[in-house]
């Protein structure tokens, strides 16, 4: 497959990434503007992500040595220039025509990690050929433990490099943006990953509409094939790929993944999307953090807009951080180019805070850079 990349002018009035969220709504319908922006219920968790970022404050340090600064890291033995990484995000093509293909030549033009999800409206194999970008495949179980075998065998052989399974969703949440628009996938558009599967499902039902038989809505066979630490652990078997576990906000679910075999976790509410007045995901990490204590490495997930926001998380535990809804807002408004020029930004803006700071490499991002104002 040969992607096309028409040389796209930035408008100057982009600084930020969040100078993108309102050129995206301008370039999108309101089905795929519910699906991309929504969240759960009153979408609290959703605002949360992104506001609880602000009470979280900086102490800066001055006149320490900056030569040969860095932000370069390495994670289950991999080398990248600096600690982002691209989330998943399903359906693409909702959002551009060239979709996860689009997002992959964005992150190879920057070296930057790509996490694809098994919903891509493009197939692994074809993200594949057109990245020179590090690729992660995200995994959703499936109830048939074959097509869960195929999809993890597939991505080794395309060359993705680590698997990240996907635990929080055995459902797919109450998103009332999407019931009151009726959401729905455009004719033309699959989940390309799944084509000719056993079983063909992405493994969560949907919830939220309206059903008038009497009894449950859910309970029952609609949960049978919800994954367990049991999946986990058969998972680890089936692969010497490095698996990590995303959806991580409990201490304890983090020791229960090291004891499970996982390579790693991901702190992450699911963007605020699968349940409301959960914690900010960035509020979940000291303690989870704690909880690991070194023992493996942490990826963050949620709210982040800013380079300011990556160094936040590195010091309350996290070695990486993805990016998720704002580098689609900038593959709305100019494909692959507005992917590359969100991820330039944010390194940018990470560069300018680590050298105000006095940082000249990540592991001095640590508690350390954070304003712990004295107890009354």
């Amino acid at each position: 497959m040969t992607i096309s990349t028409p040389l796209v002018r930035i408008p100057p009035s982009i600084a930020s990434l969040g100078d993108y969220e309102p050129l995206a709504r301008e370039h999108l319908n309101d089905n795929a503007w519910a699906y991309l922006s929504g969240g759960a219920a009153d979408e609290i968790t959703l605002r949360e992500n992104i506001t609880a970022f602000d009470r979280i404050k900086f102490i800066s340090r001055v006149l320490r040595p900056l030569n040969s600064a860095s932000t370069q890291t390495r994670l289950l033995g991999q080398t990248f220039e600096a600690p982002i990484f691209l989330a998943p995000v399903a359906h693409q093509k909702l959002f551009h025509p060239h979709g996860e293909s689009a997002m992959a030549l964005g992150a190879s033009a920057m070296n930057t990690g790509m996490v694809l999800s098994t919903l891509s409206s493009v197939s692994m194999e074809e993200v594949a050929r057109v990245s020179s970008a590090p690729l992660w495949f995200q995994l959703y179980f499936q109830p048939n433990r074959e097509a869960t075998r195929i999809l993890v065998e597939r991505a080794r052989i395309a060359g993705y490099r680590a698997i990240v399974a996907t635990i929080d969703t055995p459902v797919s949440g109450m998103r009332n943006r999407e019931q009151r628009v009726q959401f729905h996938i455009p004719p033309g558009l699959e989940a390309a990953n799944l084509r000719g599967l056993p079983g063909n499902s992405s493994q969560q039902p949907v919830i939220g509409a309206w059903n008038a038989r009497p009894g449950s809505v859910l309970f029952g066979s609609a949960l049978d094939a919800s994954p367990t630490w049991e999946d986990i652990r058969w998972l680890r078997e089936q692969t010497s790929l490095p698996i990590l576990l995303k959806g991580i906000l409990h201490p304890a679910d983090a020791v229960l993944a090291l004891e499970s075999g996982a390579d790693g976790i991901i702190v992450s509410n699911h963007g605020g999307r699968n349940l409301d007045t959960l914690p900010a995901a960035i509020e979940a990490l000291p303690a989870v953090a704690a909880a690991v204590a070194g023992k493996m490495p942490i990826l963050f997930d949620g709210g982040i807009r800013r380079g300011t926001d990556i160094l936040k998380a590195l010091a309350l535990g996290a070695q990486a951080v993805l990016i998720g809804r704002p580098a689609n807002h900038a593959l709305a408004v100019a494909g692959a180019v507005g992917v590359a020029h969100v991820l330039k930004i944010l390194r940018a803006e990470m560069e300018a805070a680590m050298s105000v700071l006095g940082c000249a490499s990540l592991d001095q991002a640590d508690s350390s850079i954070l304003w712990s104002p004295p107890a009354r």
